[in-house]
């Protein structure tokens, strides 16, 4: 019960189409199981109500919110949401992100509205988030966030928008760290490296044209770990542990779950 009593809201606590679970999906069970109320934030509000159903049978406390993070309004409203059902936010874990789903390209194919729709995504909801979720956040003198980038930040990826997002991610995140320390916040960010997610595998079987075992056995490969991709969980396990007191001391870090991918120099 490392989250006994504590308020977190999960932004994309749904999930893509797909075999498996989801790294935002995970995270809410996760936190759940340790004692935490969640509020489940997606687009889908039928895929967030599935993750609370989950919860619920489970024992735990849940609620399902539909927010297009792309829009203040709504990220704002979200925010209210959980202070006005619970009395507080402990946690705030931004889980979104697209890339070839939301039209990504190498940089002469990619087009303009593929450009924005991914900034809005994957950065602009982040920004948002914390601008509303933080003032409640320095009134309690205490929280935790947790962004997720990804591998691709700080390795070779060939599409343009999310590798310049998540890398935007990390610094935003020391920006946080550092501006909110005083008011005993922590921020940190997981990077996920080959995950086997819906969104990673799932997506990408259905953009080549490939059975989703193939696009796995490739990325397998890659991974020195094992030769064998993470799952949702070794996220949602990271996301635990710097949500919880065990970080009490860690903020503004850059963790990588990735099998050691980020070991590799040169």
């Amino acid at each position: 019960m490392r989250l006994k009593d504590r308020v977190a809201i999960i932004i994309g606590a749904g999930q893509s189409p797909g075999e498996g679970i989801g790294n935002g999906r995970a995270t809410a069970l996760t936190f759940a199981r340790e004692g935490a109320k969640v509020l489940c934030v997606d687009h889908n509000l039928a895929s967030a109500q599935e993750t609370v159903d989950m919860i619920a049978a489970k024992g735990g406390t849940a609620a399902a919110f539909r927010a297009d993070v792309t829009k203040e309004v709504e990220i704002k409203a979200m925010a209210a949401d959980a202070l006005g059902r619970w009395g507080r936010v402990d946690v705030l874990h931004n889980n979104v992100g697209v890339s070839l789903a939301g039209g990504d390209a190498e940089l002469l194919a990619i087009t303009e509205d593929a450009f924005d729709r991914c900034v809005a995504i994957n950065l602009k909801s982040c920004i948002l988030a914390a601008k509303h979720v933080i003032p409640i956040m320095r009134q309690q003198k205490s929280g935790a966030i947790i962004n997720i980038s990804s591998m691709a930040a700080i390795t070779t990826y060939p599409y343009v928008a999310y590798k310049a997002t998540k890398s935007a991610m990390i610094a935003f995140t020391e920006q946080l760290a550092y501006q909110n320390a005083e008011y005993g916040i922590r921020a940190n960010v997981i990077l996920p490296g080959l995950m086997d997610t819906p969104m990673a595998v799932d997506t990408r079987a259905r953009e080549f044209g490939k059975s989703r075992a193939e696009i796995a056995a490739e990325r397998d490969s890659k991974v020195p770990l094992r030769h064998k991709m993470g799952t949702a969980w070794d996220v949602a396990n990271a996301a635990l542990f710097l949500a919880s007191d065990e970080a009490n001391f860690i903020t503004g870090v850059t963790l990588p779950v990735d099998g050691g991918a980020s070991v590799r120099r040169g």
